[in-house]
């Protein structure tokens, strides 16, 4: 599948902002799932940009604005081309979950898993008793992972309503487990949290997702939006296509290797959000703003 990719970015200043430098998390990098085609960056103001791989290997695109501005925009074009790898087989991935823990549990003088960092908690997903106790119904003794990821994605879509402006980026996810309410970014970061408070090493991902539009109805421009999902780790497949990485997605209950589905589109992967904001900075000067996201995702035309 291939697939088409605007991400539009917009902020606006009151009073003008003296000097910035900003960081962007928005050119997809390759994957087993996924070969990016094409990507351009537009920035106004003009900027100097430069480019590095991060810890997680993303693409990272980073600038300065040494002068007064009103406004940042920035309009990111990505084309991708998304397939399926082989299917796991279910005698494949059949170690338990307390087989994983243990194989990540720290032992002083020797060499740990290079995924062992991705166990502890982070600033949007803690570990704590409460993902412990929730995600342990379906973390049965002896179950394998796999299977278990999958059931707790499941509970999780049952569970949790999806409702947009019930939080933002500051809501805890100890609040949305306990509201059971939110949108994509806060049940991805429930996710591994649950994960993470098991012992199970997870990370966050970022991306897009295809979405259709209803029977007779045009794809409108700018009405999509960033996705969010969270992927754990199977060492028992680290040789698979999958590089070991299951991909689970609790807002539509939908999971696979590498990826849940070619609709999918990965941007950036991290230990949560804040390690993959598709736009962060430091500004000086200024003092309230706006701002305006427009993303569409759309088949390519052959």
């Amino acid at each position: 599948m291939r697939l088409a990719i605007t991400h539009d970015t917009r902020y606006r200043y009151s009073p003008s902002v003296q000097t910035a430098q900003h960081v962007a998390h928005l050119q997809a990098t390759d994957t087993p799932c996924q070969t990016v085609l094409r990507h351009t960056m537009a920035i106004s103001p003009e900027a100097s940009v430069q480019h590095s791989i991060d810890a997680f290997l993303n693409h990272r695109a980073y600038w300065a604005l040494t002068h007064p501005h009103e406004g940042l925009s920035v309009q990111a074009y990505t084309e991708v081309e998304t397939r399926a790898i082989p299917a796991i087989t279910p005698s494949s991935a059949q170690q338990s979950w307390e087989t994983v823990r243990e194989h990540f549990r720290y032992r002083g003088g020797q060499a740990g898993d290079v995924h062992a960092g991705l166990v502890f908690g982070s600033h949007h997903a803690p570990v704590h008793t409460a993902f412990a106790d929730y995600a342990q119904s379906c973390f049965t003794p002896g179950r394998p992972l796999m299977q278990a990821a999958q059931a707790l994605t499941a509970r999780m879509h049952r569970d949790f309503h999806y409702e947009t402006a019930s939080t933002d980026i500051n809501t805890p996810a100890l609040e949305a487990l306990h509201n059971k309410r939110g949108v994509c970014q806060d049940f991805a970061h429930i996710l591994v949290a649950c994960l993470r408070s098991l012992g199970l090493p997870a990370r966050y991902v970022s991306g897009y997702l295809l979405t259709q539009p209803p029977p007779g109805q045009p794809r409108l421009v700018g009405s999509d939006a960033s996705h969010a999902w969270a992927s754990v780790y199977l060492p028992e497949l680290a040789s698979h296509a999958c590089l070991g990485w299951f991909d689970l997605d609790p807002t539509n209950d939908r999971c696979g290797m590498a990826s849940p589905g070619e609709d999918y589109v990965r941007l950036a992967v991290g230990r949560d959000f804040a390690d993959v904001s598709p736009l962060r900075g430091v500004l000086q000067g200024g003092g309230s703003h706006t701002l305006e996201v427009a993303v569409t995702v759309a088949p390519l035309d052959l």
